[in-house]
This record gives C-alpha cells, sequence and structure tokens, in this order.
C-alpha cells in the first residue's frame, strides 16, 4: 500500500470516529485526497479535507481540521499529525519508519518502485510504427523513446504490456515506394527508366537498389513492371525493416510484435470490419469511394475508407481493421498509440470508431509528441542531406549516444515542443543532467567499493543512527519512486522520471557534502555502515529510475 493510501485510510478512520462520537457532523461523501504541502515546514504529506467538508458540515475549516488531526489512529508511519489555516492537516512521517525503509529498499533490489495499479490489465502500446520506406529521422526519435519508457512503466505498475510497431506496409507510401525502387534497380543495372510522379527522393532507394542487383542479380530487368515489384518487394521490405529494427534496438527499443497491415487485407478483416459497420449503417458511397459515416457519432465530416477507383483502402480504412483486431480479436484492455503531432487530427476520429464498436472511447489512449528542434552551440539547426547535416536516428545516436537522446527526449511532456542541445549532451560536467545522474550512480558505486577495499561491512547496521537532517531527506527522495512509478502510469507520463532522477541526484549531491560515508575512524565505523547502507538504498533507487527510462547504470565514468 503506498504511503498515501495509508495516510487516506487514516483520515478516513479519524472521520468516522468525530462523527460517530459527534464532535463533527454529517458531511457527505468527499474524496480525501493526500498530497504533498507547498511547504517543507507543513510536513511531508497534507489534506485540504477540512476545505471541502466545510460547506455541509456548516463549520469553520480550522474547526473541522483541529478535530480530524486529534482523532487520526496511531501508526508507526506517523511522527506527528498537526493542523494548519485555512483548512489542513498536516501528516510528518515519523522518524524510525524512515530508518527502517533504508533495510526495505536493499531487500526490494531491481523490484523497489514497482506498484500493483495495474492489477495484470493488458496494455498494448504502439509507437513509432513508421512507414517502411527508409531510415528512421530524428523526428522519429522522439516518439520511439516515450514508447518504450511508457511501457516500461506500465509494467513497473503490474500491467501486462505488449509493445508493438504497426508496419504500414499496404497503403498508397509503398506503391510509390515500389514504384521509386523500380526505376532505381533498371537504372543502377544501365537502363533509362525515368523516376515515376510523385517519387521517393534521397539516396536510400538507390543504394538499396544496387544492393538488390548486387545480391538478387538481374533477373527482375527482363520482368514486367509488376512482375520485377513483385519479385524485389519482399526482400526490399525485409531489409528497410532490418535496418529501422536494428536502428531501434541502439536507441535501446524492442518490441514484443511487428504487425503488417498487409495481413490485414490478406486474412479478410479488413472486408469483415467494413461489412459490420455497413451492416450497423456506418458505411456510405458517395462520389465512386466508401466513407465512414462519423457525423452520425457527432464528428464534423465523414472519412473515405476506400477511395475511388482502384486507390484501395485509406491509412483509416486499415486503422478501421487494426484496432477492431486489437480489442475484440486480441482483446487488450486498453490500447495507446503513440504518434506524432502531425495525427491531431486523427484523434475524434478513433474515439468515434470505438464508439462505432460500441466500446468505451477512453480504452484507447492516443499521445501526440510534438517535434523536436535541433541546436549546436548555440545555433538552430536545419536537416539536410544535401548539406551535410545529421538526419538519421543513427547519425544522432553517433554523435551523443543512445542515454543522453533518451534522458533528454523523456525530459518534457510529449505535448511541449523541446529544444535539443546537442553541445550540451556531450558535455561530461554538472551543467548535463544525463552525465550528473550517471555520475550520480557511478560515485555511489565506487563509495560501496572503497568500503570494500577497506573491508568495512554493512551487512547489518543500526539505522537509529541516521538522524542527519541531509540523510533523513535522501531516504524521504528515495521513497518517493513508488509513487512518481505510480502516477507516471495513471497518467501515460513517462517525463516524471528524469526530473526524479535529477531531484535524488541534487539530494544525493547535498548529504555527502555534509555527511562522511567512508570513515577508518573506528570511533565512526557504525555510522559508516549506516551510511553505506543508505547509499546502497539511493544506488538501488536510482539504477532502477534509469532503467525504467531504458538507460544503462554505470559503476564507473
Amino acid at each position: 500500500m503506498q504511503i498515501t493510501d495509508t495516510l487516506a485510510k487514516l483520515v478516513s478512520e479519524a472521520l468516522e470516529s468525530t462523527q460517530y462520537s459527534g464532535s463533527l457532523p454529517a458531511g457527505g461523501d468527499v474524496e480525501i485526497k493526500i498530497e504533498r504541502p507547498k511547504l517543507a515546514e507543513h510536513g511531508d504529506f497534507s489534506t485540504s479535507l477540512p476545505l471541502a467538508l466545510a460547506r455541509t458540515m456548516r463549520m469553520a475549516p480550522m474547526q473541522i481540521a483541529e478535530a480530524i488531526a486529534a482523532a487520526v489512529p496511531e501508526h508507526h508511519m506517523v511522527g506527528a499529525v498537526t493542523h494548519a489555516a485555512p483548512g489542513f492537516v498536516n501528516f510528518t512521517l515519523s522518524t524510525e519508519w524512515l530508518q527502517s525503509q533504508v533495510d526495505a529498499v536493499r531487500s526490494a533490489g531491481e523490484d523497489y518502485g514497482s506498484v500493483d495499479v495495474g492489477a495484470g490489465q493488458s496494455v498494448q502500446v504502439e509507437f513509432v510504427s513508421v512507414n517502411p520506406t527508409g531510415p528512421l529521422h530524428v523526428g522519429h526519435a522522439r516518439g520511439a523513446v516515450i514508447g518504450s519508457s511508457l511501457a516500461n512503466v506500465l509494467e513497473a505498475a503490474g500491467y501486462d504490456v505488449q509493445r508493438e510497431y504497426y508496419v504500414n506496409d499496404a497503403g498508397n507510401q509503398m506503391r510509390v515506394f515500389y514504384d521509386t525502387l523500380y526505376s532505381r534497380y533498371m537504372q543502377a543495372a544501365g537502363h533509362d527508366v525515368p523516376l515515376p510522379d510523385p517519387a521517393y527522393p534521397g539516396e536510400y532507394l538507390q543504394d538499396l537498389a544496387a544492393d538488390l542487383l548486387k545480391d538478387l542479380g538481374d533477373g527482375a530487368v527482363s520482368k514486367e513492371k509488376s512482375e520485377a515489384i513483385a519479385e524485389l518487394a519482399p526482400e526490399s521490405l525485409k531489409r528497410t525493416l532490418e535496418q529501422i529494427r536494428g536502428v531501434l534496438e541502439l536507441l535501446g527499443v524492442s518490441y514484443d510484435q511487428w504487425f503488417h497491415e498487409s495481413t490485414l487485407l490478406s486474412s479478410g478483416r479488413f472486408d469483415e470490419v467494413l461489412n459490420f459497420l455497413q451492416d450497423a449503417d456506418l458505411i456510405v458511397e458517395r462520389d465512386g469511394a466508401k466513407w465512414f459515416a462519423a457525423t452520425k457519432l457527432g464528428l464534423e465530416e465523414d472519412i473515405v475508407v476506400i477511395r475511388s477507383g482502384e486507390g484501395g483502402p485509406t491509412y483509416f480504412g486499415t486503422d478501421i481493421a487494426y484496432h477492431h483486431e486489437k480489442f475484440l480479436e486480441r482483446k487488450f484492455d486498453r490500447v495507446i498509440n503513440v504518434w506524432g503531432a502531425d495525427h491531431h487530427g486523427h484523434v475524434a476520429r478513433m474515439h468515434a470508431l470505438l464508439k462505432a464498436f460500441g466500446l468505451d472511447p477512453d480504452r484507447l489512449t492516443i499521445i501526440l509528441n510534438q517535434i523536436v528542434n535541433f541546436k549546436n552551440e548555440g545555433e538552430s539547426l536545419k536537416f539536410s542531406k544535401r548539406n551535410n547535416v545529421m538526419v538519421t536516428v543513427e547519425e544522432l545516436l553517433e554523435e551523443v549516444g543512445a542515454d543522453a537522446c533518451r534522458f533528454t527526449f523523456l525530459s518534457r511532456s510529449p505535448e511541449s515542443h523541446m529544444e535539443f542541445d546537442l553541445g550540451l549532451a556531450k558535455t561530461q560536467s554538472s551543467e548535463n543532467p544525463v552525465y550528473y545522474v550517471q555520475y550520480g550512480h557511478a560515485r555511489m558505486a565506487s563509495v560501496l567499493r572503497t568500503a570494500a577495499e577497506r573491508e568495512i561491512t554493512y551487512e547489518t547496521a543500526d539505522l537509529s543512527l541516521l538522524v542527519h537532517d541531509r540523510e533523513l531527506e535522501l531516504i524521504r527522495k528515495i521513497i518517493e519512486l513508488p509513487a512518481i512509478v505510480e502516477r507516471s502510469a495513471e497518467r501515460n507520463e513517462p517525463h516524471h522520471l528524469p526530473h526524479y532522477a535529477m531531484e535524488l541526484s541534487r539530494s544525493l549531491q547535498r548529504f555527502y557534502e555534509d555527511c562522511r560515508v567512508v570513515s577508518s575512524e573506528k570511533s565512526e565505523l557504525e555510522i559508516s555502515r549506516a551510511r553505506l547502507q543508505l547509499v546502497e538504498a539511493a544506488k538501488v533507487a536510482l539504477s532502477r529510475t534509469l532503467t525504467l527510462m531504458g538507460m544503462s547504470s554505470p559503476d564507473r565514468m
């Protein structure tokens, strides 16, 4: 049970006690919220329940606060309960309980911070899902980091998580891709075949076509275009996906499943779902195309699902079948899609789609991540291969490394525009938050190694010696991690993790400044042992936080 849950239960018992005794009247059902007070002198936690009850109880909030504070049952976690204007009940955690948490954290080890708010519910997190038409560019990296870190957090919160990449291998963009590939293949074989209009620009397809000619031979040259494309397409798709998969793995991103859009068509699911919507009178034919009648579900306009002529299904058309498959075939309790900001207009239509399936739209969460601007030495960067400026995720990783990418992309909420400072990300100083946090972990590892070298054992220690303000401050910060995990999971906000990591690292720094950890003095041996346990507990918390962010926890730097 979380600290806040325990305190809320104590407040509930106090309220019930005061009402039973008659010192407070009935006040109706009011949610008991436990929060952190803005001022440290007001304690560790606080509730504004008396302010919420004042109207129905027809009493001054301070009178209510005083009565509740006096009636809170004794609990080993609570050191003091006070009331404060204009109507708060404040809680200070007991020193003894804080000291006991050092051993509890060490015992939890790699599982520290895990909670069970998910209770085994199944959640699919789909992210990146870029068209397999070339290398990932820097704009895709942020969604990859957000999606993978959110999946980690949800697992730590007790959800059954599946990570999925949706391979768009059946749409119009792939037709353009294959048409362009055919032209580049023929050109590589010495034939003057012009590029189609539209065509995919860039060097990637030239290189891919040349490799296919070299590895597969020129057998496709003498075939009709459609036959040649049918021969080249599977290998070109395989190689493009391998390149995408490899770069994502360098970024610390992996998937449980790569789901191909083409299977929705080949399996008949698309036709099946379209017939279902047609029977529900939600498909209309107009101008030679088929439309999803979204206006019947409250949207301002209908949406094309099959283009006129032989245009085939639209992205939204196959998205219909894909989400039907997610919810009604694989039966995920929740689905989270991490998309780029350019998908803003798709959110309402996706929720309308769930209504059409008879499902609660809240079961689908769509996270839109805004674009990232890059700068170096104070100057904004414009990405262009022509000007030899980094454009791919692979180049970004070569420039700053995966850990710097992940921490930086996670440091702001997805809906916030952000600026990635390449120079800062490579700086090995406390100015660089990535370096600062990882150095904090390496420093703790160094302290523990020093203790081992001096043969100072600390398997047992008198934790009651941890009474210094900096020691207790550090413990308070360590024990916040479960609440951070719970909040991040409930709000789908993994950006709380890097902020917590920075706060924990700052608390560590203040602790080091005021508290000597390893001492050879016999008189200080016992306090050294207690502080070494505290350092180990802090290392556990910081390492788990870095792991949830998909980052490494270096023991040396």
